[in-house]
């Protein structure tokens, strides 16, 4: 079968990597401080997650979803500020997000395969990979695909239609993303009934209107159907209720389609290009496990702060050693402008600069190297006020441990014995 290559093409270069546990979140104190963590978040460029991750998971994972850069040679900034008007983009409070710039095609091309590869070793056999491209890449994505996986693994190319505003004026408005789903054996997870969606109205109307309808052929109105290979859903920035301003967000409704079709409850699902966190959540949601990496510490934050909203089951973050010393670096002791007080089994935070606080949590037992977060507030997308107040689920104890991030990712610690 013919064969992509290019100059710089090579098999994947092994590496020694390793994964070091920073903390256990356990959303509104929800098993702590004893229920293990099933599921994991990770800081960490994929590459090197992914190979610490062959040993314990090789062979293991049910389903992947890979939503990798998209070869456009653009910066796409987060949206971070909160009670802004969404009409007035100009007024919008921003932050670094994820570049998608590349030298050439031959340097994408050089990250994209080796992670392909890894994501066809951690598949099970009877797994399923779920690629997210558009017309700028997946052409070269289908044949590396082909390649990895066999041209017969080949199960759906699937596309994402949705529809907004354009400024393409020279050729028809490009609204849609393609979605390569390639199974690793013959044997693969497809739970039809899971997804099946009503017929069309006027396609009811049709079949009750005359006998003749379907040449024949009449299918079960009240079950309903299969989708196509098309799928419509509104962009995340028509939903409201989802936008968290990470960009390229993906819509909660297509990964749910995704995870209830190729996986079980109690299965495990991966995405190493995690971004705003969308198939963690929803994998949480439909109780499967989950794996979830990024190299952007924001798209980590971001998810976070998703899965402690939904509270979901506890989670553990961890990050790839070549990030932890950069990670303790960036700790800083707690501004003098914002002060905390604790009365009993309820902590107050308060001071100056409290306006920029996105995020703050805390461990009233800390051991001195695992963070366990037992209480977490979390400001949400839009909203003026943050949560000052946390109800822990049990008084301090030997020491407390308190963690405050600002919307500009500025980390704040303190140890209180």
């Amino acid at each position: 079968m013919p064969r992509l290559e290019w100059a710089t093409k090579s098999a994947p270069t092994p590496l020694t990597a390793s994964l070091q546990l920073d903390s256990v979140i356990y959303p509104e104190g929800a098993g702590y401080p004893y229920q293990l963590a099933a599921n994991q978040l990770i800081w960490g460029d994929n590459l090197r997650v992914m190979w610490a991750l062959l040993p314990e998971y090789e062979g293991k994972v049910d389903l992947i979803y890979a939503d990798p850069p998209f070869y456009t040679n653009r910066q796409y900034p987060a949206r971070v500020g909160r009670g802004e008007d969404s009409r007035k983009p100009a007024e919008w409070k921003l932050a670094e997000g994820y570049p998608d710039h590349w030298t050439n095609l031959d340097a994408y091309l050089d990250m994209l395969y080796p992670r392909l590869v890894l994501m066809h070793r951690l598949l099970k056999p009877s797994g399923t990979l779920y690629l997210h491209l558009d017309w700028h890449a997946d052409a070269y994505a289908r044949l590396l695909l082909d390649e990895i996986f066999g041209a017969d693994r080949l199960l759906n190319q699937i596309a994402w239609v949705y529809h907004g505003p354009s400024p393409i004026r020279s050729a028809f408005n490009r609204k849609h993303d393609t979605i390569l789903v390639h199974t690793k054996s013959a044997d693969y997870t497809f739970n039809a009934d899971a997804v099946r969606q009503a017929y069309d109205p006027s396609t009811v109307k049709t079949f009750a209107s005359s006998p003749k309808a379907g040449f024949g052929k009449v299918p079960d109105l009240e079950r309903g159907k299969v989708p196509e290979d098309w799928w419509y859903f509104p962009v995340v920035a028509r939903l409201h209720n989802e936008r968290t301003g990470y960009p390229t967000q993906k819509p909660e409704a297509l990964l749910e389609r995704v995870i209830l079709a190729s996986s079980n409850p109690g299965e495990l699902v991966a995405d190493f290009f995690c971004g705003s966190g969308t198939t963690a959540v929803a994998a949480a949601r439909l109780g499967r496990r989950f794996l979830a990496s990024d190299i952007s510490w924001r798209a980590v934050h971001t998810t976070r702060t998703r899965l402690v909203r939904e509270a979901s089951l506890p989670f553990s973050l961890q990050i790839e050693a070549t990030l932890t010393e950069a990670w303790k670096h960036s700790l800083q002791t707690l501004s003098q402008g914002l002060k905390l007080t604790l009365q009993g089994d309820t902590a107050q935070l308060a001071g100056e600069g409290l306006d920029e606080v996105d995020y703050w949590e805390i461990d009233p037992d800390w051991d001195g190297h695992i963070f366990r977060s037992a209480a977490q507030a979390v400001r949400l997308p839009r909203a003026a006020a943050l949560p000052t107040r946390l109800q822990l689920p049990l008084e301090p104890k030997s020491a407390i441990y308190v963690r405050i991030i600002d919307n500009g990712g500025k980390v704040n610690a303190l140890a209180i014995p």
